[in-house]
């Protein structure tokens, strides 16, 4: 055969061009796919911790905050309920808190590192739904001992506002308490410890 006519030039430069444009293309295809194996922003923030500024939280009332896709019950917790709490002692399935779970630097009583302020896991730890919550004093459906705290309306648990469970319910544990510290004295964050913050 002859090679008479063939342009090697032309030749070089085109088998060049060609592998120049399939290297891009297989840099582009193999970006999106290694870029997959990172997880989501979704996914970043689930477990990031949650800054909650606790001012806008009315004496009394509570605030939900998602941390780790779980509710997190913020309460502002008045004086009469701090009183309502020493009542009802005698009624709890762990009052000291040594069976539940709860960062050590917490108060086991009251279970915060300020009276005022409760934050607890909206778990049930019967099963897992979450409970109502349910400041009021004596409300018929709950009975003229209720000094205010949290019913699941799953199976029936009760809590008190320190997220304490009651004697005798299907629920075996309290509410946990997630590691949170303050920033300030109106933000707290919520998936940081007061030890390591």
């Amino acid at each position: 055969m002859s090679n008479d006519g063939v342009n090697s030039g032309r030749r070089r430069f085109l088998v060049a061009a060609t592998s120049v444009v399939g290297a891009v293309g297989a840099a582009g295809a193999a970006i999106p796919f290694l870029g997959s194996w990172a997880p989501s922003a979704k996914a970043k923030a689930a477990g990031a911790p949650v800054r909650v500024n606790i001012s806008k939280v009315g004496p009394g009332e509570q605030v939900v905050v998602e941390w780790r896709g779980q509710p997190v019950f913020v309460v502002h917790r008045t004086p009469e309920i701090m009183e309502g709490l020493k009542k009802i002692e005698a009624k709890l399935s762990d009052p000291q808190s040594e069976a539940s779970e709860q960062p050590a630097y917490v108060n086991p009583k009251e279970r915060s590192i300020k009276p005022e302020v409760l934050i607890v896991l909206g778990v049930c730890t019967h099963l897992g739904c979450s409970p109502t919550f349910r400041p009021e004093v004596a409300p018929v459906d709950l009975g003229p001992e209720w000094v205010g705290g949290y019913f699941c309306a799953c199976h029936g648990s009760r809590y008190d506002l320190a997220g304490r469970v009651y004697k005798a319910q299907p629920a075996p544990l309290n509410l946990p308490v997630p590691p949170h510290s303050y920033e300030t004295d109106d933000v707290v964050i919520i998936g940081i410890d007061e030890e390591t913050a």
